[in-house]
């Protein structure tokens, strides 16, 4: 058993799963930022150069509009689309990465008490590969009917606004423990929806409430995130507007504003990643006040004991 192994399968109250939560990442955020860097190597580039597709043909563009119409605005164009198109495909592949990644690093991290391996991740998500593409696109629809039903809200005042906030917590919380409930026990797309179905509505204020606060702890650490580079970003324009430095062609410029905007994307993608785990954390509390799996396996073992 690892040292500061924290068991995630016991019975909590509100206040304690948001701790167990908080517990959990002090204990092994090295760790699996560590991993998750690796399994995030790929889409870290490509968010780089996505990014410079973005940055590049924005600038382009905008320094053509300041200079009224001069020059050609093709190439910056195609930058902009190029880099769009790019960036909506990474956005949607790892964010189902790490949907994965993160629920299997929490069920690695219970099911063997802390000794979390690479290999077992990988091969968790591989084995439930199909669930996974087949779950994600009954998601797809899920959402479309979620942006539909919320445009219908926005024309109701303040109801519709808490309505929206609501149903947006329910799907997140309904996506978060199908994840889990696939990871966990190996459960089909329909067992999986049907546990997270449960476990949501026969608990239903302590999980949107869970959401609203983990959704606001987690921009919290977004925003650190963000602020070292934001602050240089700021700083620079700033002094090179008061030097009257053409920032809209600069390469230095580009350069900076290319870094500033992946930490943007990665730290909101990290945010997801954080997102699942803690649904991770909420789903083994909810299971264990269902099912009591852990708790009778302490008693049959001081029975063995004995």
């Amino acid at each position: 058993m690892k040292k500061n192994y924290l068991e995630l399968r016991t019975r909590n109250t509100f206040g304690d799963i948001i701790n167990n939560y908080f517990l959990f990442l002090k204990l092994n955020f090295k760790h699996f930022t560590n991993l998750y860097l690796r399994y995030n190597a790929i889409s870290i580039i490509l968010t780089l150069i996505a990014s410079y597709l973005l940055v590049t043909g924005f600038m382009g563009l905008a320094s053509r509009d300041f200079r009224f119409g001069v020059g050609s605005n093709v190439d910056n164009e195609i930058y902009l689309i190029a880099g769009g198109l790019v960036l909506v495909v990474i956005l949607v592949v790892t964010a189902i990465l790490n949907y994965s990644f993160s629920s299997a690093y929490v069920n690695e991290y219970v099911t063997k008490e802390g000794n979390v391996q690479s290999a077992n991740i990988w091969s968790a998500i591989k084995n439930n590969f199909g669930t996974i593409v087949l779950f994600v696109l009954i998601g797809i629809a899920m959402y479309i009917g979620y942006i539909v039903l919320s445009v219908v809200l926005a024309f109701i005042p303040l109801l519709g606004m808490l309505a929206q906030y609501a149903i947006s917590f329910t799907v997140n919380a309904l996506f978060g423990l199908s994840f889990m409930a696939i990871f966990s026990g190996n459960k089909s797309v329909g067992d999986a929806l049907s546990e997270a179905w449960s476990f949501t509505f026969s608990n239903f204020i302590r999980v949107v409430f869970y959401g609203l606060v983990i959704g606001i702890l987690n921009l919290m650490i977004t925003f650190l995130i963000l602020s070292i580079p934001g602050f240089i970003i700021a700083f620079y324009t700033y002094f090179s507007v008061e030097s009257e430095v053409d920032f809209l062609t600069s390469t230095f410029a580009t350069l900076v504003f290319t870094l500033g905007f992946t930490m943007f994307i990665l730290a909101f993608i990290f945010s997801q990643a954080l997102s699942q785990v803690s649904y991770g954390v909420l789903f083994f509390n909810l299971h264990e006040e269902r099912y009591n799996t852990y708790l009778q396996e302490r008693i049959e073992e001081i029975g063995v004991n004995e």
